[in-house]
């Protein structure tokens, strides 16, 4: 079922249709976002499912998802739009061809390839787009200024056509791992989230969703297992995207419980980084895999 959403319990429901089980604190935050005027930050620990959050909210109202991922130097014009230079050619030659290039207009919108931002601000309708910036720390404070600008004035501007404006004003989901702290305007813009780890019981049910091929008990001691990896001194704490990664490969190696050999095989779907692999063998996969008490 898509469509507007008539209130937080209605989108919590939705949302486990669609396949996302969230909290009501996070159901709440995405439902004022549909409603109000207003963007979402969503932040925490890589892995705990923001990106997610706002491509089941698309799901959920039946609207476009308009991913904008962010990286360090990341300016304007790839966010919004480039020209389309091999066509632009083209058309040149084409007009030699015919004679002449003198009536030629190489920046029109027929030259014109739009990107994220401007799709966001172009989608016709009847209901909004939902417009994801993911991963807005990685991007630099010019492109924050930016976007800034862009998400108050719901318009953007192309030099060679004039001003954009929102026909109808996007969703807008922003994601962040904080590796950097975002300017104060552009959080005061925003409604805020924080999404922590989930509990132990909410991350089995989302594992054994993802997964429903693998075991309860293999859920259970991998969720465990990677709850005491969060304790240690590593570089990546795991979240629940690894914590699927992991029981994924656990289960096509057709282990339906977690043992010391299977963890020691298999520790590359959860750690990414060979110090993080050495810290945990040095504490014991004995230890990783233990029954609680």
């Amino acid at each position: 079922m898509s469509g507007p959403i008539a209130d937080v319990g209605s989108l919590l429901a939705r949302l486990d249709d669609a396949g996302y089980l969230a909290d009501r604190g996070l159901a709440t935050a995405l439902f004022l976002a549909a409603r109000l005027p207003q963007p979402l930050l969503l932040e925490g620990e890589a892995g705990v499912g923001k990106t997610e959050a706002a491509k089941a909210l698309a799901r959920v109202v039946g609207a476009p998802l308009l991913r904008l991922q962010c990286y360090e130097g990341i300016d304007a014009a790839e966010a919004l739009y480039e020209w389309d230079y091999p066509r632009q050619l083209l058309a040149i030659r084409l007009a030699e061809a015919r004679g002449g290039t003198e009536d030629l207009d190489l920046f029109t919108r027929e030259f014109l390839v739009a990107r994220p931002l401007l799709q966001a601000v172009e989608h016709p309708g009847p209901g909004p787009a939902v417009l994801l910036i993911d991963e807005i720390d990685r991007a630099d404070d010019e492109f924050e200024a930016f976007l800034f600008e862009m998400l108050a004035e719901q318009a953007v501007t192309i030099p060679e056509l004039g001003t954009v404006a929102a026909t109808v004003a996007p969703i807008v989901v922003l994601t962040s791992n904080r590796t950097r702290d975002l300017h104060d305007a552009l959080k005061r813009r925003c409604l805020y989230h924080w999404i922590d780890y989930p509990s132990f019981e909410r991350t089995v049910a989302i594992v054994r969703r993802r997964v429903p091929s693998a075991t309860v008990p293999v859920v259970e001691q991998a969720t465990a297992a990677v709850a005491r990896l969060r304790t240690l001194d590593v570089q990546k704490l795991p979240g629940v995207a690894e914590t699927i990664d992991w029981v994924s490969a656990l289960t096509l190696l057709g282990l339906d419980r977690l043992g010391p050999d299977g963890a020691g095989a298999t520790l590359g779907s959860v750690l990414k980084y060979r110090e993080d692999l050495d810290v945990v063998r040095d504490r014991g996969l004995d230890w990783l895999t233990a029954a609680d008490s």
